[in-house]
């Protein structure tokens, strides 16, 4: 078989979902015995001080006799996330230029004494 018989053999369908500095890859391939599976690929850019830069990859491989119980757990998974944390991104703290904004507890006011402070007189000095 030649070489370009292979390359598109192997690339049947694909899709890519762009994230920030992660790029996903969900790639349909064929097994030598023309069978299908499902490659998901995450590439994750890392920029050096000098300005160059390199990516790194993770790659998963499903075959099809895990399918169900896959879909059937992300699912489950995705909706666990949702249903209690929401739908906000909260991943801003982990930016270089975050500045935590404090609140003040509203639930319990303590009462402020009078003398919560040093009291300094001068004329001791």
């Amino acid at each position: 078989m030649r070489e370009n018989d292979m390359l598109e053999k192997d690339e049947i369908f694909s899709k890519v979902l762009r994230a920030g500095r992660r790029t996903y890859f969900f790639d349909v391939r064929a097994t030598k015995a023309d069978d299908y599976y499902i490659t998901i690929t995450e590439s994750k850019k890392f920029t050096e001080e000098d300005g160059s830069f390199h990516f790194k990859k993770h790659k998963i491989y499903l075959y099809k006799e895990d399918f169900a119980a896959f879909s059937e757990i992300l699912e489950e998974m995705t909706a666990y996330v949702l249903n209690h944390k929401g739908e906000e991104v909260i991943s801003e703290r982990h930016q270089k230029d975050f500045k935590r904004e404090y609140q003040q507890e509203t639930t319990e006011e303590k009462p402020v004494s009078e003398k919560s402070f040093t009291d300094i007189d001068f004329d001791d000095i």
